[in-house]
């Protein structure tokens, strides 16, 4: 798929900012925890934990794992080395984009903590789940590949 006549030269860089996936992203996670609050053996501190574990898994991976764009984009190959998080918005720190994706999984840890009861063994889990998709959002960590994982 070659790049239309939008402008950009990566258009995997700008698609996150229409405010309609915002929306699907409410949407998609409500269904999400629907659906497993509706499996009769699941307690509800057991699917806001899995709610918030499979959200924060699917995070990560799309954001921080792969690698590249699904264009032939006009940027000489730079976007090939580049995770998607690294991506959004051409490189530029707290745009409203990146507020947003940072500030969900937040937001989702909240509500899991509050509806799991401060429950230490959920609380733990759901920290440590926290961690793994706050701490690659940091500007700090832009471009940093940890102990060569995820280099090539």
């Amino acid at each position: 798929m070659l790049v239309g006549g939008h402008g950009y030269s990566n258009p995997n860089a700008n698609w996150l900012d229409n405010r309609g996936l915002w929306l699907s992203y409410g949407i998609g996670f409500l269904v999400l925890h629907l659906t497993l609050l509706s499996i009769p053996v699941l307690t509800t501190s057991t699917a806001w934990t899995l709610t918030n574990l499979l959200h924060n898994l699917f995070h990560f991976v799309f954001l921080h794992i792969l690698k590249g764009s699904i264009w032939d984009t006009q940027d000489q190959g730079r976007s090939r080395e580049l995770t998607q998080w690294e991506q959004i918005d051409s490189g530029m720190q707290f745009t409203s984009t990146r507020k947003f994706l940072t500030s969900a999984p937040v937001i989702m840890f909240l509500l899991t903590t509050f509806y799991t009861k401060y429950d230490n063994v959920h609380f733990i889990i759901n920290f440590v789940s926290l961690m793994f998709v706050l701490l690659p959002k940091l500007p700090q960590f832009h471009e940093v590949r940890l102990f060569g994982i995820n280099r090539y």
